[in-house]
């Protein structure tokens, strides 16, 4: 979702997404797929879209979401939206973004209590070193077993 920490991730990262990986690798998990929303400029849309993924999650009948998100500001609205609309309709939901040095979101819902930080940089700052600011193989495993945990519930 929008422009931020994924402007420094190769190609190569994209083709090789880790959480795609370890999630494709898991037998325990009947892994359903890749939704990809983008991030539409007003509100009004910004929240159509989160409730249209909530519907389609729902009707896959999923059992647990992992949304992934690699910007923040205004691109909070969408991610906090989405998970909010998978959340309030009783399917198990982990949040994978980019909060860095502040932790914080712009906005936030219950939903949102399972969080992993993808920021790699010891002073939670952007920077432009590939790899310290993109998803990991070991933040997709973390997301993977918060949500393993969250479905047990």
């Amino acid at each position: 979702m929008g422009v931020g920490p994924s402007t420094k991730e190769t190609t190569l990262h994209h083709f090789r997404d880790p959480l795609l990986k370890v999630l494709s690798e898991d037998t325990d998990i009947d892994f359903q797929g890749v939704v990809l929303a983008g991030i539409p400029q007003d509100n009004v849309n910004k929240l159509f879209t989160g409730e249209r993924i909530g519907y389609w999650i729902e009707a896959m009948r999923s059992d647990g979401v992992i949304v992934s998100a690699d910007s923040w500001g205004n691109s909070d609205i969408d991610f906090a939206n989405t998970v909010e609309m998978i959340g309030k309709r009783g399917i198990p939901v982990v949040g994978l973004s980019f909060c860095g040095v502040s932790g914080q979101f712009v906005v936030t819902n219950p939903y949102m209590d399972t969080i992993v930080d993808i920021n790699k940089n010891p002073e939670g700052i952007e920077t432009d070193v590939v790899g310290e600011n993109s998803l990991s193989e070991l933040d997709a495993k973390k997301a993977k077993a918060l949500l393993k945990l969250k479905m047990r519930r």
